[in-house]
């Protein structure tokens, strides 16, 4: 059998999914089922008098209602889960439903339970709350400020914490010769996945099981947190994630609603459904981003960089959620510097409460933020030395030859060769005739303008200790057990959870080479924490380097015992068997082979085992990996602006990743791509628009953009292999590159296109009415 890791295979889960043979969370029909929904604030801030829920008790359909009151003392306040140390962190109790003060737009009030979803939102509208409004904290600047309204009462200027990496010496900055200083916007966005938020509970008064079905992207994490929360045994908790319609991070956080379907569901005696509404996902699902970022790039008129200096002010929303504070701290500041062999570097962070929805990871989850700063403070540093962008960026590159590679704030990267995507990303968009081509369209009077992003993350979470060391309340190891039946079919079994990212095709492909048998005869099983050991989940690209790594590592384990089985029929040595597409044979004598089928009855049947042995050809390994892993690559954008309009179109879309050994380049490709939507979505659609007093103005579809394929040309991607040392498949994250990659190479060609204007920055997403007005500004100049 040929490798079939490195081809670009159909995924094999999505004829079920194309023909409507998923099952999702609202396909979920339980008998005697109820349904729930959650009424909402509709006030940022403010004093909960009284709630009178009279009206629709009366409505004969619903069964219950429950406010915070009613729950104190009966559920515990949903933790935070990343407690990052050393920045003075001061974590709000989050209780599931708010008992005495509403803190943002969307915070829950009370849950109503009824026989069917008409009468539940029925009774919704018939419940009334008395409220006394309060003033809103809503931009993180401003909340710090003497005076400013406290989002609680016991946390001065609502910063919930002060975190500091790297100092840099003062007779480094003064030695400069160029300083660029400039403060970078990262508005807040919605993970806005197709299919939105949902939680089903079940539970079992004889045994006192409780089964929670629910959109999860790493249901164990959900298992241990609400464990804790609803007061119930990890042992006697079921968490289950059915097929997912996307989570971008979105679905990584463990919800106060999610709590409260699983205690009314234990409360009932029945099983409770609750599906998030599409506006309740804007006003209640975490968001992401939202960070004001003040930058200062040193360094020399040759253009050698020499330090950066980083301040960075997170809104995190009411609430610290399960990531926020890791986000804004140890994912954005670690990674400063990005590609550049920056020697001195400081960040300084503030996490600041605000009266608006809290914020957690959404797709790189700071490191698109951190990759934003400095790919745009590299391209003003080129402008202010009349350096070609392209230049700089080569001239300030970690060597190759540097790797492992230490950055200024401690990161060893893994691997790196940044010069190879770069170059390949040049050869295909035929650089230098672009730049001819731009030059005499702009004597025509066109605003062509070219960008260029040359990017490194961090991804493939991992190791333990260091997850530890920085605060984040888990593990970050994986696990896998590969079970091989007497037929010679597998069933493999993985911790990380999908929803979307292919891992039934790609792990299937790493099995189907350790062992030399069919795809065919490999199944998968995920997202369920009774049928998998204890696993940390899928978010920061880790799914392939961590859980793949493990199946790959149990596969071997179960080809070394095979070899042992096939060495005991063909009386020979186990070191002279040859294992090869699926074929056990005797070094030196072809005659004498089992295949893996005959070896699989052999083990499971245990009638001529090697003595000692125990029966079935079964393996599991848990892989903790000793340092993240670290993609790269380069990523050009040619645009046209009108001048007339300031409309943006995009002309060209070159990208070249670096994601280590490549498992499937069809659904590697695919997830470059879906990347790329979401970080071009950010840069020219999408953003959050809350009023002065916390109003949410973009929480319909109405309001808020989303970037469709007709905004988009034909995305010219392809790939360089630069294995990692890290686990012994070589391979890095893809999942979250296009997103880190894009969001600075669109802004990067919009400023190109506009410099004639002077124009510098401006605050993402560029609509067309924001440029059209910097275009009339320079022009009246």
């Amino acid at each position: 059998m040929a490798n079939v890791v490195g081809t670009p295979l159909k995924r094999k889960e999505d004829p079920r999914l194309l023909t409507g043979n998923g099952r999702f969370s609202d396909d979920i029909q339980l008998p005697g089922m109820l349904h729930a929904a959650i009424l909402r604030s509709p006030h940022a801030h403010a004093h909960i008098k009284k709630i009178n829920a009279e009206a629709a008790l009366k409505l004969p359909q619903v069964v219950a209602v429950y406010t915070g009151k009613d729950l104190e003392g009966k559920i515990g306040p949903i933790p935070s889960s990343w407690l990052v140390p050393d920045c003075n962190l001061k974590e709000a109790p989050q209780y599931p439903l708010a008992i005495d003060r509403v803190r943002y737009v969307g915070d829950g009030v009370a849950l109503v339970i009824a026989e069917d979803r008409y009468a539940v939102r029925d009774a919704l509208d018939l419940i009334d709350v008395e409220y006394e409004a309060l003033p809103a904290a809503v931009r993180q600047k401003e909340a710090m400020q003497e005076g400013a309204p406290l989002v609680h009462d016991d946390i001065e200027h609502n910063i919930a914490l002060h975190w500091k990496a790297g100092e840099i010496a003062d007779e480094v900055l003064e030695s400069a010769e160029v300083v660029v200083r400039e403060s970078f916007y990262v508005q807040r966005v919605f993970p806005s996945p197709i299919e939105t938020r949902a939680a089903i509970g079940e539970y079992n008064p004889g045994s006192g099981e409780l089964t929670l079905w629910c959109t999860s992207q790493n249901p164990h994490i959900h298992r241990m947190v609400l464990s804790g929360v609803l007061g119930i045994s990890e042992a006697k908790l079921r968490v289950i994630a059915p097929d997912m319609g996307g989570g971008f991070g979105g679905k990584i956080g463990v919800y106060p609603d999610e709590a409260l379907i699983g205690y009314a569901a234990r409360d009932l005696g029945r099983p409770v459904k609750w599906i998030e509404q599409r506006s309740e996902h804007f006003t209640a699902s975490n968001a992401g981003r939202d960070e004001v970022i003040d930058v200062e790039l040193y360094g020399q008129r040759d253009g050698t960089l020499t330090a950066i200096r980083v301040k960075n002010t997170a809104n995190l929303g009411a609430y610290l959620s399960t990531m926020g504070p890791g986000v804004a701290t140890i994912d954005f500041g670690l990674m400063i510097t990005g590609a550049y062999d920056i020697p001195h570097a400081s960040c300084e962070t503030f996490g600041v409460y605000t009266n608006t929805t809290p914020t957690d990871a959404y797709r790189g989850a700071g490191k698109p933020e951190a990759t934003y700063q400095i790919e745009r403070i590299i391209d003003l540093y080129a402008r202010e030395i009349g350096m070609d962008p392209v230049e700089l960026r080569r001239k300030n590159f970690a060597p190759k030859e540097a790797f492992p590679y230490t950055n200024a704030q401690g990161l060893i990267y893994d691997s790196g060769d940044y010069e190879k995507p770069l170059q390949k990303a040049l050869e295909i968009v035929n650089y230098e005739q672009l730049r001819q081509e731009q030059e005499e369209m702009r004597k025509q009077g066109k605003l062509i303008g070219v960008g260029i992003s040359t990017y490194v993350e961090l991804c493939g979470f991992g190791p333990s200790k260091v997850a530890g060391a920085i605060g984040f309340q888990g593990g970050v190891w994986e696990n896998s057990t590969v079970r091989v039946h007497p037929s010679g079919k597998v069933t493999v079994y993985s911790g990380t959870s999908p929803h979307g990212q292919g891992h039934a095709t790609t792990f299937g492909q790493i099995v189907a080479d350790k062992l030399g048998i069919p795809m065919d005869d490999i199944e998968l099983v995920f997202s369920d924490t009774r049928a998998i050991s204890m696993s940390w989940g899928t978010y920061g690209s880790r799914s392939t380097p961590v859980g793949g790594a493990a199946v790959a590592i149990a596969a071997d384990r179960v080809v070394e015992k095979a070899k042992k089985i096939a060495a005991h029929e063909l009386e020979a040595a186990a070191d002279d068997i040859i294992f090869e597409s699926g074929i056990f044979q005797v070094k030196g004598v072809p005659g004498q082979q089992r295949t893996f089928q005959e070896i699989a009855k052999a083990a499971n049947m245990a009638w001529n085992l090697p003595e000692g042995m125990e029966p079935s050809l079964e393996a599991q390994s848990f892989f903790d990996p000793e340092n993240f892993v670290y993609p790269f690559g380069t990523h050009i954008v040619v645009v046209e602006v009108d001048k007339e309009t300031g409309e943006i179109q995009m002309k060209r879309y070159v990208c070249v990743d670096d994601v280590g050994r490549v498992i499937n380049p069809l659904t590697a490709e695919g997830q470059v791509h879906g990347g790329i939507a979401q970080g071009v979505g950010q840069a020219l659609w999408e953003g959050a628009v809350y009023s002065s007093e916390g109003q949410l103005l973009s929480g319909t579809l109405m309001d808020y953009t989303l970037p469709k394929a007709r905004f988009f040309p034909p995305i010219e991607s392809s790939f360089t292999e630069t294995p990692s040392p890290v686990n012994p498949l070589g391979a890095k994250g893809v999942g979250e590159t296009g997103t880190t990659a894009s969001i600075p190479a669109v802004m990067n060609a919009v400023m190109d296109a506009l410099k004639p204007y002077g124009v510098k920055d401006i605050d993402m997403p560029l609509t067309p009415e924001k440029v059209w007005r910097v275009i009339q500004e320079g022009e009246g100049n």
